[in-house]
């Protein structure tokens, strides 16, 4: 009887440290798949921020560009209404007009890209901030 009961502890506490070593295991798994999971998401993150910049800088080509057509657009006019000064002063009152409003819309446009340019809060700005967030929580 002494014999079975002594059989009886060993087999069990031979099972605790078997599911004590799966535990750990398991516990590993865990820690390791909560790790790849929060890469998987910071990675998900960087991407996104560098589709957002993209796209900000791709505004700002454009609005450039529609600012360098009209700054462009209203140099001619300019010119135009330098030619027409010997002409009729009603067409030099509308293409000085139009020169004006011309330039004005450039450089409205040209202020409008420059201020998308100026980004106060830097580029990876959310991905910084998960970082920050992760080391404080460890």
């Amino acid at each position: 009887m002494r014999e079975s009961r002594q059989g009886n502890f060993s087999d069990s506490h031979a099972s605790e440290r078997h599911a004590g070593g799966g535990g750990l295991l398991a516990s590993l798994r865990q820690l390791l798949s909560t790790l790849l999971e929060t890469a998987q998401v910071r990675l998900e993150l960087l991407g996104t921020e560098l589709e957002v910049e993209k796209r900000r800088v791709l505004d700002v080509l454009v609005l450039a560009a529609v600012a360098l057509v009209c700054l462009s657009l209203g140099l001619v006019m300019l010119c135009a209404t330098v030619i027409l000064l010997v002409d009729d002063a009603y067409r030099l009152a509308a293409a000085g007009a139009m020169g004006l409003l011309m330039l004005g819309g450039g450089l409205v446009l040209l202020g409008l890209a420059r201020r998308r340019l100026r980004n106060p809060l830097g580029m990876f700005h959310a991905s910084a901030q998960e970082l920050a967030r992760d080391r404080g929580q460890e």
